[in-house]
């Protein structure tokens, strides 16, 4: 399996990337990287890092997306960037999928491009899986698309209730839309308008209608769909509190010493609460809808968060999830007795 990885992507690349494949090696040996970026900063690296020469291949790309660059200037003026050129290659055949914690928006601007997207789906979505007291959910958008129509939230609620099933082996699973309240007059038109739709539908999913904030943690439902600035912004929430939390427990445990005796007994407890919310855990959401694997890892990981961004790419080639989804979203639509694309006309009967 070859994946391409945008090398010069993220807040502290290339050396959090190649640090990171050093660890994505060793759980996936049977895996080769394609790293794109300036050569004559990476050889030198891969060759400094023990091993990595054996299974990466440096290809040259003159430029960088920056992270403040608008998505439009990006797919304007970034064909020789490393983040144009690893999506390129998956486009090309040369591999299975891409990896980047570069610019969201530029990614996914250049990926919709090169890959396109699947039949009735006008914009991919960000997917992101994330723990909540009943196991895992799904969430959707998480940053992709900052503005959303009624059209957009209802494929994102048939994509993410399939990627539920396939990716997350769910039965039937729940969905729920995101909103400032759980009453039917709550939210922008938007929001009701695809809450009306989906109540309405013929599609064959069970929506469960307006949720909160809360309700992510709580495990309300299997799927949340939002719009990705609403999206982006729960996200980051929930991973800045989770941090805050954890700095809470620290300083607790640090501030005499019988709670650092204490925290010796409590360690084994602790360290696996620890594990289970640490979002380097949850790091790699899928662009849902594209006709590739995409993978995108959060700008301001470390080396173990961007690996697990890896694994999920490698996971999603290995099970063949991206042919699963698209076969199951046209069993969805063909269920429906519409053509793909006609989404509304489904949720209207």
């Amino acid at each position: 399996m070859i994946l391409s990885l945008d090398a010069m992507g993220g807040d502290q690349s290339p050396d959090m990337v190649l640090k990171g494949v050093q660890v994505a090696r060793k759980r996936h040996p049977d895996a080769r990287y394609l790293l794109f970026g300036d050569e004559s900063v990476l050889a030198p690296l891969v060759a400094r890092e023990s091993g990595l020469a054996s299974v990466c291949e440096v290809r040259h790309a003159a430029t960088v997306v920056g992270n403040d660059e608008k998505p439009s200037q990006a797919v304007r003026r970034g064909r020789d960037s490393s983040l144009w050129q690893s999506i390129q290659a998956v486009k090309d055949g040369h591999a299975a999928g891409v990896v980047s914690a570069g610019n969201t928006g530029a990614f996914m601007a250049m990926a919709k491009l090169a890959l396109r997207t699947l039949p009735g789906i006008d914009r991919p979505a960000i997917a992101a899986i994330m723990p909540t007291a009943r196991g895992d959910c799904v969430a959707l958008d998480m940053g992709a698309n900052a503005e959303c129509s009624t059209d957009n939230l209802v494929q994102f609620a048939v994509m993410g209730e399939v990627f539920a099933r396939t990716v997350l082996g769910l039965q039937n699973p729940t969905i729920g839309l995101l909103n400032i309240g759980a009453e039917d007059q709550k939210g922008t038109e938007t929001l009701r308008q695809a809450a009306a739709l989906l109540r309405e539908s013929t599609l064959p999913i069970r929506f469960q209608g307006f949720i909160e904030g809360d309700d992510i943690g709580k495990g309300s439902v299997d799927v949340v769909v939002t719009d990705g600035f609403t999206g982006n912004v729960a996200l980051k929430a929930i991973e800045g509190t989770a941090k805050l939390y954890t700095s809470f427990i620290k300083g607790a445990f640090q501030s005499a010493l019988l709670p650092r005796l204490g925290y010796l007994l409590a360690r084994p407890a602790i360290n696996k609460v620890r594990m289970r919310t640490d979002p380097r855990r949850y790091n790699g959401a899928m662009f849902l809808g594209l006709n590739g694997i995409a993978v995108k890892s959060h700008g301001g990981t470390d080396a173990l968060g961007f690996a697990n961004a890896v694994s999920v790419a490698v996971d999603l080639v290995t099970h063949g999830f991206n042919e699963t989804i698209k076969g199951e979203f046209m069993k969805v639509q063909r269920a429906s007795g519409v053509a793909p694309g006609d989404l509304e006309r489904a949720a209207n009967g």
